[in-house]
């Protein structure tokens, strides 16, 4: 599952953009796309160190 252009042209437009060009939008979903990426990454480590197959809100607290 990836963070589309579309989703992320509507997260810049909530937060206050009057106009996004497409190409921020894309940038924007890849920058998004990578740190969720690395994040998920960094908590399915820490719940396999504790030895458990759920990834739990405080792994994703502590991948931050």
């Amino acid at each position: 599952m990836q963070i589309s252009p579309s989703t992320a042209k509507r997260f810049l437009r909530e937060v206050g953009a009057a106009r996004v060009s497409d190409d921020a939008a894309t940038e924007f979903a890849d920058m998004l796309n990578v740190y969720a990426y690395s994040v998920a990454k960094k908590a399915v480590k820490l719940s396999a160190h504790a030895k458990r197959k759920t990834v739990k809100r405080a792994d994703i607290s502590l991948a931050r």
